[in-house]
Formats: C-alpha cells, structure tokens, sequence
C-alpha cells in the first residue's frame, strides 16, 4: 500500500517537521542565510530525514523546488556507474534560478565502497553548483571522507506525545474516530516511527471509522504486549505446557512470524519481577535465537525451545 497519508500530510517548511526541534533549528538558520553544506542526516526509520530534505529544499526554491532538487534512494541503485551517470549529470548542470540544486541521497548506507568514493570526489568537485544530503540508517557504513565532508545530523525517535498529536491531527482531518486504547497501541506498535504509526492509522481505518486497539494489533499483525508478558511470566514460574500454548495461538491461530515475537519479548523481558541476574541470561537467549532466526532457523522449534530454557531457568529460581 501506498503511504498515501504520509505524502498528503508531509510537511512543506521546517518549522513544521515533527519532534526534531534541535535539527530543525540548525535547518532554519541555513534557510535564512541562503546556503547549506553538504549534511548527513542518519538515524532510525520514519523520524524526518527524508521529510527535512524535501523541507530545506521547499525553504531554498520555494514552489520551484523540484527544478533543482532530485531524490534517489541508494538501496536501488547502489553501483558506481549511477555516481559516473546520473548523479554527476545532475551535478555538473547549473541550478535553475538559485544558487545551488541540491541531490537528496537516502538510504545511502548501501552504496558500495567503491560508489562512495567516487560519490566524494564528486562532492568536491560540484560543491559550487550542488549540495548533496545524504540519509542513513548506519552512519558508520559511510566512509569517513564523505562523513567529513559533511555537517552530520543524529535524529533520535519521535517522542509518544509527538506522534500522538500529529496522529489525532490526520485522524480529525480525515474524519476519523480513534479510541485512546487505539492510539496506545499505535505508539506501542511504532516505538517512535511516524511512518510506521500513520500506516498502522490509515491501515486501521480503512475497514472502519472507528479505529480500536483490537483492529490495530489485526492489521500490523502485532501481539499485544500482555500476551507477551504472559508467555514470559508463565514460562519463569515454570509453567512451560501454559505458555507453550500461548505461544502456539500467536504463531498457528494468528500467524504472527516468530522474530516479531522475538522483538517483542525483548521489550518485555525488562518489565518482569524476576531478578537482574535472570534478566542477563534471558537476554543473552533472546539474542542467540534471534540469530539462529536469522540463520533460517525454524520459528517454532527456537521459541519453543527459547520458553523452554525459561521454564527450567524458572524452576531453578523457585526451587
């Protein structure tokens, strides 16, 4: 599905980016004085990086913006001959009606070694007519000439109360009822992602105009946090056959995919009376599961397996 929501309500300044008011403090100043460096925008999914970019380049061109501004996502096109092509193409070209263009780089985390280098040699050497933005998730996956090129931005996730605003804002605008219960699980779901939380919303209420916490947890196929806890709690008392039977509901009957449950369990583990000691060993599982996952693995048998070792660790801790 396309983020429908999310384009219809991007916003078109900085001064109406969500959550980020130390960056988009830094981004007004550079409107102001009419020009940018190069700048490296790293942090999570869904916080604003894309958003800032599209933002800063509204402030520099105003409605002209997309005459002197381009998008390329680096996870489709990684390679070396799109830095020879088509990004140096666009660089070498002079900006229509303003002092620079500016090529916005996301996921720029994927571009080879080799495509980075090339990449910095063309920052150099276009700086008076291009700026470039660069967006990742693992600024340590960019090469450090490129990093120093740059003036780097760390986003952190969006705070609940943010996200919570900017949703009841969308929801009263498209007319559509949500339950308080609703939005706790949104944040619960999204952990400070706006994009995530705004499609877990249009997604809710495309079947309804109420939106509940039960159509939410449907449609993001996501177990609810006390089902978790309730796994967990069953499995330290020792009560493996009860919490294996939990765990079975969320992957046959809900078809939940295991490593979502996984995560999920990591986020609980630290709201457990259980102490710090159990707290360490049940971690140190989570985390050799989770690889085995990754490994190909088969979801039933780690989690059962992972409860299991649970159980005995349990059994011990009341013995």
């Amino acid at each position: 599905m396309e983020d429908v929501w999310i384009e219809k309500y991007r916003p078109v300044t900085v001064d109406e980016v969500v959550g980020q008011v130390e960056i988009t403090k830094r981004l007004k100043a550079y409107v102001a004085s009419g020009t940018m460096p190069h700048m490296l925008f790293a942090g999570p999914a869904g916080v604003g990086k894309t958003t800032c970019a599209i933002a800063i380049a509204r402030g520099f061109f105003g409605e002209a913006w997309r005459q002197n501004f381009i998008e390329l996502n680096a996870s489709d096109e990684r390679g070396i001959d799109v830095v020879r092509s088509r990004i140096k193409d666009f660089a070498r070209t002079a900006p229509i009606g303003a002092e620079f263009k500016v090529i916005f780089l996301d996921e720029a985390d994927a571009l080879t070694q080799s495509a980075q280098a090339a990449l910095r040699r063309t920052m150099e050497r276009y700086s008076h007519t291009c700026r470039f933005i660069l967006s990742c998730n693992y600024s340590s996956r960019i090469i450090d000439p490129i990093q120093s090129r740059c003036a780097v931005f760390r986003f952190k996730p969006l705070r609940d109360d943010d996200v919570r605003e900017y949703l009841r804002r969308i929801a009263a605008s498209e007319g559509v009822r949500v339950e308080d219960g609703a939005l706790s699980a949104i944040l619960y779901i999204a952990q400070g992602d706006m994009r995530r939380a705004v499609n877990a919303l249009q997604v809710g209420a495309a079947s309804e105009r109420v939106v509940t916490a039960d159509s939410i947890y449907n449609v993001t196929a996501a177990a609810r946090p006390e089902e978790i806890s309730r796994i967990l709690e069953e499995a330290v008392k020792g009560n493996f056959t009860t919490a294996r039977g939990i765990l079975d509901k969320l992957l046959m009957d809900d078809g939940l995919a295991g490593v979502d449950i996984l995560r999920q369990m990591h986020r609980e583990v630290f709201k457990l009376n259980v102490p710090d000691d159990m707290k360490i060993d049940m971690l140190f599982h989570l985390g050799e599961v989770d690889f085995r996952l990754v490994e190909g693995g088969t979801e039933r048998i780690q989690l059962e397996g992972l409860i299991a070792r649970f159980a005995a660790e349990g059994r011990k801790l009341t013995k």
